[in-house]
């Protein structure tokens, strides 16, 4: 089993980097690989379509994704949304029943909302939202800053430790003959007449 888990940061190695790694480190405890993907240098420097290639191999590859943003304007970052829309409408049907994770990392304050951003792709391609024992957010301006929440840290870890199981349960759940739902053409509605 594999996850791929996408730093949507402008700094590869700064905070979000530092939380996916607690997330990363919880998912191999529990013999799960993981990969982490960096989105932000490349989703607004006019490369994100070979980005988004590059993401849906590995997606395709994988069995659970984690997106991971800092927070900007109570928002995702800028790349993260830019790579996002096009990760979502190019590869929904690879994304489609595998078990997903937001993590969100702020200074202070937005992170909820920002959740709340990234869930709804999630969501809009049916997958399974893991959880945590609390908002799937850790809080630092840097990675020192994100090892001394010792709540997100906790948070961090618990969300690996999750994906982990839920991943396992999938399974099992396969090889005792248990279906995956078939994924129906949409119905698109216009109010507009």
């Amino acid at each position: 089993m594999k996850v791929i888990l996408f730093n949507g940061s402008r700094n590869e190695k700064g905070s979000t980097y530092t939380a996916l790694n607690l997330v990363a480190d919880s998912l191999k405890e529990n013999g799960v690989d993981t990969e982490i993907f960096w989105v932000g240098g490349k989703a607004l420097t006019g490369e994100i379509d070979s980005l988004v290639e590059e993401a849906i191999a590995k997606v395709q590859e994988a069995d659970g994704i984690v997106l991971g943003s800092p927070v900007y304007y109570a928002s995702p970052s800028g790349e993260m949304v830019a790579f996002l829309d096009r990760l979502y409408w190019k590869g929904e049907k690879y994304l489609r029943f595998k078990p997903a994770a937001a993590v969100t990392v702020a200074r202070r304050a937005g992170t909820t909302a920002c959740l709340d951003v990234l869930n709804k792709y999630i969501t809009y391609a049916q997958q399974p939202v893991i959880t945590s024992r609390y908002w799937n957010m850790v809080h630092g301006s840097n990675g020192d800053d994100v090892m001394k929440d010792e709540e997100g840290i906790q948070i961090m870890r618990t969300i690996g430790r999750n994906m982990a199981w839920i991943l396992k349960s999938i399974e099992a759940g396969k090889a005792a003959g248990v279906a995956q739902p078939e994924s129906k053409k949409k119905v698109w509605t216009n109010f507009i007449r």
